[in-house]
């Protein structure tokens, strides 16, 4: 019988119990799930998962499912995938919802809405931004974890349920999973056990967005992006801030107004003019959670939104207000970019099943 020789392509291409960077099995996300490191990696990411939904049931917040689906731009900066029937069944000149539909870019808004009713809501589900980034930390397809919360007045109670969230679910980890850890702490990422221990360990820290751009300024370094008040921190000033402060993560607070959403309160503060914002920047990410205190008061929203142009969009917003409100405040935390701070894994299309990014949508 004559032997049939199998050729290179067709060989299953990872040897046994030989180790594999990263970059070479992401080449085959049909199969890399059967490698070591992927399989510890998504069982961490599965054991995370529970521990968040853990860490709010324990505190009493209501999981919200919220629709992926959305007429909503939350965060207005345009990078939106429109959602559109096929052509077989479209009809002409009309939208199948009677206005533009998108797929979500943040459950922020709909958790709003549902914080009328119960104090404390969160979310955990896919986000999506069409944003044309090679990079190692953006994808197209991400999942966040989002919380609202109602009659919060200070950026300091939001802090603090940013960082007990972060520091609970990681030490929930660690003792759930720590074979798992243990093999990417040595093998993909060494010297990032030590990092993580002094971020549990240490009190994060807190600095104003003022204060981050005169330090910025003062840099040594040279940025491809010039630091300056009024423009956006960069993922460089972000890393950089962060070394600055001893590799302990630092929430970066009151941000100029032109730089951020509508629904984000006004400091007053003229003639800085800052809304009530906070960036968590973490070691080797960057920034990790942003979060803001609510507009709560109708007069002031009422007019930024009537100097944006958005009144007509945003009645039912406004409706919010007008029919009883109280103080309340929220955050955003992206679910791969944690598993990246946790882990040490440079790229962030390593700590998803099936990763999503410009040119790549295999499976």
């Amino acid at each position: 019988m004559k032997k049939t020789q199998v050729k290179r392509s067709e060989a299953f291409p990872f040897k046994y119990k030989e180790r594999y960077p990263l970059e070479y099995v992401r080449q085959y996300p049909h199969l890399r799930c059967r490698t070591n490191t992927l399989g510890s990696i998504l069982r961490v990411r599965s054991e995370a998962t529970d521990a968040i939904h853990s860490f709010f049931k324990t505190n009493g917040y209501i999981h919200i499912h919220t629709p992926v689906i959305t007429s909503n731009d939350c965060e207005g900066a345009g990078e939106l995938f429109q959602v559109e029937p096929s052509s077989k069944v479209k009809e002409p000149g009309k939208n199948f919802f009677d206005v533009p539909a998108f797929l979500t870019v943040s459950a922020q808004l709909h958790l709003e809405v549902m914080s009328g009713a119960f104090s404390q809501v969160f979310s955990f589900g896919p986000t999506f931004r069409a944003e044309n980034s090679q990079s190692r930390r953006h994808l197209a397809e991400f999942y966040m974890v989002e919380a609202e919360m109602s009659f919060v007045e200070s950026l300091q109670d939001i802090m603090q349920v940013m960082e007990t969230l972060f520091k609970v679910t990681t030490e929930t980890v660690l003792s759930s999973c720590p074979e798992d850890v243990e093999l990417l702490h040595k093998f993909v990422a060494p010297g990032q056990k030590d990092k993580l221990e002094q971020m549990l360990k240490n009190k994060f820290l807190i600095i104003s967005y003022t204060e981050a751009i005169e330090t910025l300024k003062k840099a040594s370094q040279n940025f491809t992006f010039t630091p300056q008040w009024g423009a956006d921190l960069q993922t460089e000033h972000e890393k950089y801030l962060v070394k600055y402060c001893g590799n302990i993560p630092v929430f970066v607070i009151n941000y100029p107004l032109d730089l951020k959403p509508f629904y984000m309160r006004d400091n007053e503060d003229e003639p800085q003019h800052t809304v009530a914002a906070v960036d968590l920047l973490v070691p080797g990410v960057g920034e990790l959670f942003g979060g803001s205190l609510r507009e709560e008061r109708l007069h002031l929203l009422q007019q930024r939104l009537a100097r944006l142009g958005l009144t007509d969009t945003y009645q039912w917003y406004l409706d919010l207000r007008r029919f009883g409100s109280v103080p309340h405040g929220g955050f955003g935390m992206g679910f791969e970019r944690y598993l990246q701070c946790i882990l040490g894994v440079d790229n962030i299309k390593d700590v998803i099943p099936f990763p999503r990014f410009p040119h790549s949508c295999l499976l």
